[in-house]
């Protein structure tokens, strides 16, 4: 008796340890969204530098979560709930590395734009929508931490604003390259930063699916219904003309 008490109190220990470091990562990948967009709307090339360094920290504690979980699976050999806990561990630890490398890719992108003439009013709404998504992703880890499956299903919900968000700039910046072929390059630019803003908020919605399982034991009821209509309808998504046709 004793001897299993001694386990499960190692194996909690141990599941402490790497759900701190899983907030940490959160937190450094929260501050990536915001410091990207910052630097688009700012277009302040040193803090767009800033946030592609610190990625590599984001990196690597993946990679040490990632290492921790597989540690506790092997030696604590956990049972169906606790297993199902380090499980979901491992599926935020992914969710949070991707969400990182898309604040890189946008901090990438706008050291490219600030060579370029500035889309007018662009800036503005990207980083209004990565808000957004950093909104969702600190609920998210609250709700993980909290075991709160309302406010994960809340989050959920909420990344349909976000894809609306893309579709409207979907549409404005086909408005852009159309009205001025000299505005393609940048319109490009911008549009894959909306695009990988948008997949931003799939990953938090994840991580809330992951909540929700974890709490319940079940995935939510019903697959989530996209809101980004531009892969599916023609009639929203019109050929976009290359930078080499201008």
């Amino acid at each position: 008796m004793m001897e299993e008490q001694h386990i499960a109190s190692v194996f909690d220990r141990d599941l402490e340890a790497v759900q701190a470091r899983i907030m940490k990562m959160g937190g450094l990948v929260e501050q990536a969204i915001l410091e990207a967009s910052e630097a688009l709307e700012a277009r302040d090339e040193e803090l767009a530098e800033k946030v592609r360094r610190d990625d590599l920290a984001i990196d690597d504690l993946e990679a040490l979560i990632q290492e921790e979980c597989a540690r506790i699976i092997a030696l604590r050999a956990p049972t169906a709930g606790d297993l199902r806990i380090v499980l979901s561990i491992m599926k935020i630890a992914g969710n949070l590395e991707r969400i990182g490398d898309y604040a890189k890719n946008m901090a990438k992108r706008t050291s490219v734009l600030v060579q370029m003439q500035p889309i007018s009013g662009a800036h503005t709404a990207l980083r209004r929508m990565a808000r957004e998504v950093e909104g969702m992703l600190r609920d998210s880890l609250d709700a993980y931490i909290q075991r709160d499956a309302t406010l994960a299903k809340d989050v959920i919900a909420r990344d349909r604003d976000v894809d609306q968000m893309y579709n409207a700039l979907f549409r404005e910046f086909l408005t852009f390259m159309m009205e001025d072929p000299r505005n393609i390059t940048a319109c490009m630019h911008l549009h894959f930063i909306a695009k990988n803003t948008e997949r931003m908020g799939d990953h938090v919605t994840s991580i809330a699916e992951q909540v929700v399982y974890l709490v319940t034991g079940e995935t939510p009821d019903e697959m989530r219904v996209k809101g980004d209509k531009t892969s599916t309808d023609p009639s929203v998504a019109p050929d976009v003309p290359r930078s080499g046709d201008a």
